[in-house]
């Protein structure tokens, strides 16, 4: 063996032995859960909240509205709580958590105690929080309530050294009784799950967790929102008000309740946030072991393999870039191939994370940059001729691996929310996971970041509100900040021309992306919270209620359909009202997941492409005609003419096979009965 193959042996195995000792010894756990933070963050807006889950809390807009009505002060009375498992019985959820502590008796007295734990003994399925101290006591609520829980559930945070949550154990044990965290309660209610958190709890197992990318995202409703409704459907209020929820829409759903205003909630440090809602912490609990996106670290072992590889790397990119040195730019295969190292050790570990893997990336990292960097000292001492560019060439290549990033933070804006009608706007690539596979990160950045550059200028100059990004998906609305009583003509208005931008760049953008490049857009007018949300040093200006989850649902119903463009009835009918151009074709009674009320929805075009499409659409109308009476033969005829022609027609034309095989629904409504979100 050559005296310098020797030498980068040695090399290679120093560094591979020093980084597992440091490794072992701890010495990178710092910023090793820095990274890990760093990993959610980046990963958090590729996994969707579970809609089964819903949050409710006590905002401030809930105390103001309790004081100012009611004349409640804080705390409420134990009757509001009682009231709230009431409405959820009624819904028929799942279950009811409540992240608060009942440790002392009521300031309004044992009836009001009592009415609560009445509640909670008629529904059967309610989760009251434990909290064990320090010393392993235990904190239990009172008497009735304690007795009254369907499950007592640990809300003890599980904490690292840094004070971050990024696990939560499945319960404790105390006195040989087991109380599941609350986070999994709702599968210790189901008689089919229960024997799995109980042997999880036995064996002291954690989780480590999984965030989306805020607490936003799981759309909370406020206590007073849930009161309002109960009172409306207790007293049998006809029409039930629209601004309320009716209970069926939390038919089997979980429900979590805490308390989110200013001075009063307790928050905690995770990967996404630095002051997050600990009853997020619970939320994500659940979904994470209910969708099976639990975050697992490699084994130790295989780590000490990654580590020689990763040295064996870092060693190898200087000797194949040594053997171009003859030539007049072999100075940059250095930096070439250690620029491409960073990216395969960087990409491996954010890539294996989103598919739940956690790999020691910093340790990683260590290894081939000190490989790389030891190789190349090592060329220098050996080739002196050549220490000037190699110094150079290093120290621009380590600059190439810092990323700075810059957080505004615009401290005169307050917390607060109000409720508004507005139009929200839903949008989505069709096929994008598809077109990101074929592309290198470059490129995918480049292609996204012009698409969404021309939707945003759009929906901008239209007078519309970003709220946010996520991924390929852009989220907007109308009628706030700024009041615009055209809001619903102004988002229609500003979706066909986001349509037909797309349809003049789509050549351009399909060299890019290897596909032609369509959006699904769905949109919705009604009553929603808007304002600045979150805590009072992170939050967001967006929208949050039932209207929103509709505008998502059509952009994604656009699927069942064939058509890229959808919106609701309220919409069309607040655009006419303020003057549109624009043309309807009436697409179906849609029943859309979560929602047990059909809607009407619309496609929405232009004068000159109805004109164009006019002697199809008349058809097409025919045949839904036929279709809401239940003449499914008739309407098959109808629809059957123009199927090669128009994608809803088609799709008609199988429900109607579908549905004729079978005898005519006594409750038939002509309703669309979506299958997939």
């Amino acid at each position: 063996m050559k005296k310098s193959n020797r030498s980068r042996l040695f090399v290679t195995a120093g560094v591979f032995v020093c980084t597992a000792v440091l490794y072992l010894g701890g010495v990178f756990s710092f910023l090793e859960n820095k990274s890990y933070d760093d990993r959610m963050k980046k990963t958090a807006g590729h996994f969707r909240a579970d809609d089964s889950i819903a949050i409710v809390v006590v905002d401030q807009q809930s105390l103001d509205w309790a004081k100012e009505t009611l004349g409640w002060g804080w705390p409420w009375p134990r009757s509001a709580y009682g009231d709230i498992v009431r409405y959820f019985n009624a819904a028929g959820a799942s279950c009811v958590a409540f992240d608060m502590l009942y440790t002392e008796p009521s300031l309004y007295g044992a009836e009001d105690d009592e009415d609560f734990a009445a509640a909670n003994r008629e529904f059967g399925r309610t989760a009251l929080a434990t909290h064990f101290l320090n010393g392993g006591d235990i904190i239990l609520p009172v008497e009735p309530i304690q007795s009254s829980a369907g499950l007592l559930a640990n809300v003890l945070s599980t904490t690292d050294s840094d004070g971050i949550v990024r696990r939560a154990s499945w319960g404790h044990i105390y006195e040989g009784v087991q109380y599941p965290s609350l986070g999994v309660s709702v599968l210790a209610f189901d008689e089919d799950t229960a024997p799995v958190v109980a042997t999880h709890v036995y064996a002291g197992d954690t989780v480590r967790l999984r965030y989306t990318k805020s607490m936003d995202d799981y759309i909370p409703y406020s206590a007073m929102q849930i009161l309002q409704s109960w009172y409306a459907y207790r007293d049998n209020v006809s029409p039930f008000p629209e601004d309320l929820i009716e209970p069926e829409n939390f038919e089997d759903i979980a429900v979590f309740f805490g308390v989110y205003a200013p001075g009063l909630y307790d928050i905690c440090s995770t990967p996404v946030s630095q002051t997050y809602p600990g009853v997020g912490t619970h939320i994500s609990l659940l979904d994470t072991v209910r969708n099976g996106t639990e975050i697992r670290p490699v084994p130790s072992l295989l780590s000490l393999l990654l580590f020689a590889f990763f040295a064996c790397c870092g060693t190898a990119v200087v000797v194949l870039a040594g053997r171009q040195k003859k030539h007049s730019v072999g100075i940059l295969f250095d930096g070439l191939g250690f620029g491409i190292g960073i990216v395969l050790v960087t990409g491996a570990a954010y890539l294996l994370f989103a598919a739940g893997i956690w790999m020691p990336y910093v340790a990683s990292l260590f290894a081939f940059t000190m490989a790389f960097m030891a190789s190349v000292a090592l060329a220098y001492y050996s080739e002196g001729r050549q220490k000037k560019f190699i110094k150079h060439a290093f120290s621009q290549y380590l600059s190439s691996t810092v990323i700075d990033e810059l957080i505004a933070d615009p401290g005169l804006l307050k917390l607060g929310g109000e409720r508004r009608e507005i139009t929200i706007y839903f949008s989505d690539v069709q096929g994008f996971t598809t077109i990101s596979e074929g592309l290198d990160p470059a490129e995918l950045t480049s292609l996204l970041n012009d698409y969404l550059g021309e939707m945003t200028d759009i929906i901008l100059s239209s007078g519309g509100t970003l709220d946010k990004y996520e991924g390929d998906a852009l989220i907007a609305f109308w009628n706030a900040p700024i009041i615009e009583e055209d809001h619903a003509r102004r988002g229609l208005e500003a979706a066909i021309r986001c349509q037909q931008k797309l349809d003049e760049l789509r050549e351009e953008l399909q060299k890019r992306s290897k596909r032609p490049m369509f959006q699904r857009i769905g949109l919705n007018t009604g009553v929603a919270v808007v304002g600045n949300m979150g805590s009072s040093k992170h939050f967001n200006y967006t929208m949050l209620g039932d209207s929103v989850n509709l505008a998502a649902r059509l952009e994604g119903l656009n699927k069942q359909f064939g058509t890229y463009t959808m919106c609701s009835d309220t919409t069309r009918q607040e655009a006419l009202a303020h003057g549109t151009k624009l043309c309807f074709r009436e697409l179906a009674r849609a029943e859309v997941v979560g929602k047990k009320q059909a809607v009407t929805v619309f496609e929405p075009m232009s004068e000159a492409d109805y004109a164009r499409r006019k002697p199809v659409l008349d058809v097409f109308a025919q045949g839904l005609s036929l279709f809401y009476e239940g003449n499914f033969a008739g309407a098959e005829e109808v629809f059957s003419s123009i199927a090669d022609k128009d994608p809803p027609a088609a799709k008609y034309l199988e429900r109607c096979r579908e549905l004729a095989s079978a005898p005519l629904p006594a409750d038939w409504q002509g309703v669309w009965v979506a299958k997939s979100k």
